[in-house]
């Protein structure tokens, strides 16, 4: 959102789309930001996925590894691929990166598209490799909307100082989690673990949950950060 703390947010986003080489079912591909903001964290995020160190995950200065193997290197090249023919803009990488150490690896360098459409299959798609789409919301209502406008639902983020403005994407995000000032990354053992549609089929797992009231239930996790700025209550006078 608008309000949210913009540092905060592009640590959550730069781990939650570059961390693992983007190799998680809980990735951060889409980023939708409020259009007031959005010109300044899309350029921001860029510059600092630019920084990011590849190599060896042995080398304790790694910050981003290579693709588990050469079929999903294969894969991640195919969708930049079809983001650049649906029209989506690249502003970095979307290439096998072989500089340095990389030479043999199966890296590609951390890629970020502009111009993509929520409809674009590079916005539908899990593409499971280091590809982040920053797409412009006009305002929450339409954030929630195309942040719920995918056939998955496992993991999510909000990024707001408004205790109001979070309350509504709790109870409207159509997620498995909710992270709030918090990357969608995170998930705690001892909590569910699962998403809604097409993502997270059957029981959730972990937590210690059972029986009948669960099996019959849709469950969803909220995690609220309070460790950086509080949030501040505002009365709606509507």
């Amino acid at each position: 959102m608008d309000d949210a703390d913009l540092d905060l947010a592009l640590e959550g986003v730069l781990w939650g789309g570059f961390g693992t080489a983007g190799q998680r079912c809980t990735a951060a591909s889409r980023v939708i930001v409020h259009a007031a903001g959005y010109a300044t964290f899309r350029d921001r995020l860029v510059a600092a996925a630019a920084r990011l160190k590849l190599g060896n995950g042995l080398w304790p200065d790694t910050q981003m590894g290579p693709l588990v193997n050469a079929d999903q290197l294969e894969r991640v090249l195919r969708y930049v691929e079809v983001g650049k023919q649906e029209g989506a803009r690249l502003l970095l990488g979307g290439h096998r990166y072989t500089e340095g150490g990389c030479t043999h690896g199966y890296f590609v360098a951390p890629t970020i598209f502009s111009d993509v459409d929520p409809a674009m299959q590079i916005a539908q798609e899990e593409i499971f490799g280091p590809v982040v789409t920053p797409m412009p919301a006009k305002d929450l209502r339409h954030d929630i909307e195309i942040a719920n406008g995918t056939a998955f639902g496992l993991s999510s983020a909000f990024y707001s100082q408004d205790v109001n403005r979070t309350a509504i994407a709790e109870r409207d995000l159509d997620f498995g989690l909710v992270y709030i000032n918090a990357s969608t990354i995170g998930a705690e053992i001892q909590l569910p673990f699962g998403g809604t549609k097409r993502s997270g089929m059957g029981h959730r797992e972990a937590g210690g949950r059972g029986g009948a009231i669960d099996f019959f239930s849709k469950v969803k996790v909220i995690y609220r950060d309070f460790s950086g700025k509080l949030q501040r209550a505002q009365i709606d006078k509507d």
